[in-house]
């Protein structure tokens, strides 16, 4: 079995994240950057099938020179093979424009049986990345997956809802998201360390893959950022000493605010 896992390269959640005054982009310069956190349960899914049985994974990413980062821990964690799409073209990319070039990096690593992603980029939050990449590759989804088997040829998942829980089949091959609740990601080792730096990654272009530059980029894409409102500091607390009316005035303050 080939598992694809989509990876992607995010400014640090607990960073102070700022957006980029000449095109309300998202300012990449002056901030950390990681692989996903939500992207790693789908690597940890995908190592997670292949070391029940045979097969590899390779983990695809595309990006700014940095994401090279995000493939780099995903063959720390064990990952078998990696692909960073670099092209300067791709710079302010939306989802129907990120859609498109790992739709077609997917096509073109070949031979895959399953395409494995997050329920979410960390820094996007648009959760439609996953049923845009099926719809281009023409493979069934299952999405939102808190449980994931797979059977002869046949994926299947468990998709948790509020009041119910979904149990969804489909045929290989097929594009699948998963949750946060599938797994704990494994660590790196020492040893996985060591062994990424021997594992084999490829670079590819918009050319590689032949991809038009027009059809991708900020000018292409069908969403952009049209105002941006700085979060308001913090106000400073009110600290209440227990007199004996410390719980009183506590509930007064959660009904006023309606809290309760």
């Amino acid at each position: 079995m080939k598992i694809v896992v989509c990876v992607k390269y995010v400014p640090d959640a607990q960073a102070d994240r700022r957006f980029r005054d000449a095109d309300a982009t998202t300012d990449r310069e002056g901030v950390d950057g990681r692989l996903s956190e939500l992207d790693e349960y789908a690597l940890e899914a995908a190592l997670t099938l292949v070391e029940a049985g045979e097969g590899e994974v390779v983990a695809l990413t595309m990006g700014p020179a940095g994401a090279a980062d995000a493939v780099k821990k995903s063959l720390q964690m064990g990952a078998h093979s990696g692909v960073h799409v670099l092209d300067d073209a791709i710079a302010g990319s939306d989802s129907v424009g990120t859609s498109l070039v790992l739709a077609r990096a997917v096509e073109k690593v070949g031979g895959v049986d399953l395409v494995l992603t997050g329920m979410a980029s960390t820094d996007g939050s648009m959760s439609v990345v996953p049923a845009m990449l099926a719809e281009r590759l023409g493979l069934p989804q299952v999405t939102y997956a808190s449980e994931l088997t797979v059977d002869g040829g046949t994926v299947s998942i468990r998709r948790d809802g509020d009041a119910e829980s979904q149990r969804i089949s489909a045929s290989l091959p097929a594009v699948v998201s998963v949750t946060d609740q599938i797994n704990e990601p494994r660590y790196p080792s020492f040893k996985g360390i060591m062994a990424a730096k021997k594992k084999p990654v490829e670079t590819w272009s918009l050319a590689d893959l032949g991809v038009d530059a027009a059809d991708v980029g900020l000018d292409a894409a069908w969403t952009r950022v049209e105002q941006i409102t700085p979060r308001p500091p913090r106000e400073q607390g009110q600290v209440v000493t227990d007199d004996g009316e410390g719980g009183a005035r506590l509930a007064e303050y959660l009904v006023t605010h309606k809290f309760v």
